[in-house]
């Protein structure tokens, strides 16, 4: 086992460890899936679903092209949207470049759900993230920014807006 950075690790509680990168990395999704997945819960939504109306509060897609932001393969979400569709969150349009295709677009009530739930979701982060300073806060939103752009970069997603044609993603959605 390699010895540990500690330059770059937050310095743990007196009397707590180090979990080391791949332990603490998957501790902590566990803990951010499990308050998503609460919060979406109290929406009366899936934790897909709530990545589906985030993915939507700002911009128009494709089933293809919310597969991939999605990972998931066009008949699930196909089946996604339908389900979405029925309760009012989201609607089809007609694509205006191709008319074979359609868009995915967020509807008021949608917009009203998805609201709520990132403004319980950013409590629940912020109840998580006391412990840290300002800025250990800093840090690790400057770190999980770079993992996460280096990831979608390597997918071909542009997260950030700067491809042509492609609305501007506010950071923290």
């Amino acid at each position: 086992m390699p010895p540990t950075d500690h330059r770059f690790v937050l310095t743990p509680v007196p009397g707590e460890r180090d979990l080391g990168l791949v332990d603490a990395l998957a501790q902590l999704s566990f803990v951010v899936q499990g308050a998503l997945g609460q919060v979406a819960a109290a929406q009366g939504l899936s934790i897909v679903q709530a990545r589906l109306l985030g993915i939507l509060r700002d911009r128009r897609l494709t089933i293809k092209e919310l597969a991939n932001l999605l990972q998931l393969d066009k008949s699930s979400v196909t089946g996604l949207v339908d389900r979405a569709e029925e309760r009012g969150l989201v609607q089809r349009t007609p694509s205006p470049v191709d008319g074979r295709s359609v868009q995915v677009t967020i509807t008021p009530a949608g917009h009203e759900v998805i609201e709520r739930g990132a403004a319980a979701f950013a409590a629940e982060i912020a109840a998580l993230s006391a412990d840290l300073s300002a800025a250990q806060q800093a840090r690790l939103s400057a770190t999980a920014s770079v993992v996460v752009a280096a990831d979608a970069r390597r997918r071909g997603i542009d997260i950030f807006g700067t491809a042509p044609g492609l609305p501007h993603r506010p950071t923290g959605t």
